[in-house]
C-alpha cells in the first residue's frame, strides 16, 4: 500500500489491538503488533477470563450444600485446593493466549514480543532489539492497569487485581479496598472460597453508577454472605506483622489480614510510550484523546480500548478495533455506538443491566414509570437460604419505551445480553407484556411484571 515498512503498527496485543491487527491484515494491509507481556491483554491474562473461572469456583461451596436438599449425599466434606485452581487457570489462559497468537500469524500479522515506543507520527522503536519501524498508521491499544492510593504509608505491601490471581497461598483473611465492580467481584469470590473478607470503601454503598435497587440488593446479599462492609472507612497505613499485615483505619480501628487488595480504579497505560513527544494529546487521567473514529490529535496515530478511558469493556475495545481497521483499510465509515451496552458484574448474586437506571432516567425524561419485583428463586424453595432475585424495568411513561432493565440474581448477565437486543429495537413495555412467559423460569417475571410500583413526573419539563 505504501513505502512504509508497515501499514498498521499496533502497540498492545489485547482484545482491541489483536482485532484491529487481524482485520487490517485481512483487508490487505501489512500489519505488525508488539506486546511486552503476554498476548491476550487484560481480559485473557489478568481480567475477564480468569475472573470468571474463579467465580465458577467460588459458587461450588454453596451448590454442594444445596445439593443435600435435593437428595444428594456427599461422601465427605468437600475441600478447596487453591493451588489446583491457580494452575488450572494458568493452563486455560495459556491456551487462549496461544490461540490469539496463532490467529494473528494465520492472518499474516508480524508479532514482536517486546515493548514498543513511539518516536514520531510514523515511527516506533522496539526497545529490546532497538529496531526502528516506519508505519503509515500507529495504533495504541495498551489498555490500563490498577491504581493505588499512594499517600498511604506501607502501600507497597498491597496488591492489585493483577497479582490476586496468582498468590502462592490462599488468604484466609482478605481486605479489599474499593467499591467498584472489580472490588465487589473479588470480595464475593474470596468470601465464597472461604476467606474472611472485609470490604473498605469511601462511598456510602457499593457500585456507584448502577441502579439503586441492585446496589441495595447486593449490599444485603453481602451481609448474608458474611462480608464485612465498612462504608466510609479506608486504610491510612499498612504494616507487615510477620507473614500478615495490620491496617490502621480511618475510623481509628485496626484490622489484621493476610492480604490487602486495592481495587480503587484503573489508569490508562500511556506512560513511557512517547505519545506526548509525538504530539498526541492526553486528558487529565492520562488517556489518549480520540474522536468518534479513534483518531488522536495526530492524524496517523490512533487509540482504542481502555487506553482511551471511554467505556472500558472488552467487547467495546474489540468493536473499536474492528471499525478502526475497516475505516483505515476498507473504506468503512461506521462509528461505535456506545448506547445500550449490556453490563454484568460477576458477584454472587450477579448483576445484569442494560440501559438507564432509575436516577438517570428521571434526569432525562419527563415521566418515568418503574416496575420492580423481588422474589425467592425456585431453587431456594428446597435449598433454603436468604437468596433473592431483584428485577427492575424502567419505562418512559410518555412513550411506553423501555429505557432500562436491571437484574440481580442467577444468570443476570445472560439475561442482560438478550435484553439488550430488545432495547436496541426500541421495545415498549407493551411488547414485554405481550410476550409469552417461559415457565418455570426467573426471566418470565420480566414479561409478567404488570403492576407499576412507582411513577415520577418532572414538573419543570
Amino acid at each position: 500500500m505504501t513505502d512504509y515498512q508497515a501499514d498498521l503498527f499496533v502497540i498492545g496485543a489485547g482484545s482491541g489491538g489483536v482485532r484491529a491487527a487481524r482485520i487490517a491484515a485481512n483487508l490487505g494491509a501489512r500489519s505488525m503488533i508488539a506486546e511486552e507481556f503476554r498476548i491476550g491483554g487484560t481480559c485473557v491474562i489478568r481480567g475477564c477470563v480468569p475472573k470468571k473461572l474463579y467465580v465458577y469456583a467460588s459458587r461450588f461451596a454453596e451448590e454442594f450444600e444445596q445439593a443435600r436438599a435435593f437428595g444428594w449425599k456427599l461422601p465427605q466434606q468437600p475441600e478447596f485446593d487453591w493451588p489446583k485452581l491457580v494452575a488450572a487457570k494458568e493452563a486455560e489462559i495459556s491456551r487462549l493466549s496461544n490461540i490469539y497468537e496463532t490467529n494473528l500469524r494465520k492472518a499474516g500479522v508480524e508479532i514482536f514480543e517486546e515493548r514498543a515506543e513511539i518516536l514520531g507520527p510514523h515511527e516506533v522503536r522496539l526497545i529490546r532489539s532497538g529496531r526502528v519501524i516506519s508505519a503509515r498508521h500507529i495504533l495504541v491499544a495498551t489498555g490500563g492497569g490498577p491504581t493505588f492510593l499512594r499517600d498511604i504509608e506501607g502501600i507497597e505491601h498491597a496488591i492489585g487485581s493483577n497479582e490476586i490471581f496468582d498468590l502462592e497461598t490462599f488468604p484466609r483473611r482478605l481486605a479489599v479496598v474499593g467499591s467498584g465492580y472489580i472490588a465487589v467481584e473479588f470480595a464475593s469470590i474470596f468470601a465464597r472460597l472461604g476467606a474472611q473478607v472485609t470490604l473498605l470503601f469511601r462511598a456510602s454503598n457499593v457500585l456507584r453508577g448502577f441502579d439503586g435497587a441492585l446496589r441495595e440488593g447486593l449490599r444485603e446479599a453481602f451481609v448474608a454472605a458474611g462480608i464485612d462492609q465498612r462504608p466510609g472507612v479506608l486504610p491510612t497505613a499498612i504494616a507487615r506483622t510477620g507473614s500478615s499485615f495490620r491496617l490502621r483505619l480511618s475510623d481509628g480501628g485496626d484490622l489484621d489480614v493476610d492480604r490487602v487488595l486495592f481495587a480503587t480504579g484503573r489508569a490508562p497505560h500511556t506512560q513511557g510510550l512517547g505519545l506526548e513527544q509525538a504530539g498526541v494529546a492526553l486528558d487529565a487521567a492520562g488517556a489518549v484523546k480520540v474522536d468518534g473514529y479513534g483518531a488522536s490529535t495526530v492524524a496517523s496515530i490512533h487509540a482504542v480500548g481502555d487506553v482511551t478511558n471511554r467505556v472500558n469493556l472488552t467487547p467495546v475495545a474489540i468493536r473499536e478495533g474492528h471499525l478502526l481497521a475497516e475505516r483505515l483499510f476498507g473504506g468503512g465509515v461506521a462509528q461505535v455506538d456506545y448506547d445500550l451496552i449490556p453490563t454484568a458484574v460477576f458477584t454472587t448474586p450477579e448483576l445484569g443491566t442494560v440501559g438507564l437506571g432509575e436516577a438517570q432516567a428521571r434526569e432525562k425524561f419527563r415521566c418515568v414509570d418503574i416496575y420492580q419485583t423481588s422474589f425467592r428463586p425456585m431453587k431456594a424453595t428446597l435449598a433454603g437460604g436468604p437468596d433473592r432475585i431483584v428485577m427492575k424495568i424502567v419505562v418512559d411513561g410518555d412513550s411506553d419505551r423501555v429505557l432500562g432493565v436491571h437484574v440481580l440474581g442467577d444468570d443476570a448477565g445472560e439475561m442482560a445480553q438478550l435484553l439488550a437486543i430488545s432495547l436496541r429495537l426500541g421495545a415498549k413495555k407493551a411488547d414485554f407484556d405481550a410476550t409469552m412467559a417461559l415457565h418455570p423460569s426467573a426471566a418470565e417475571e420480566l414479561v409478567t411484571l404488570r403492576t407499576r410500583t412507582a411513577r415520577f413526573v418532572r414538573e419543570d419539563v
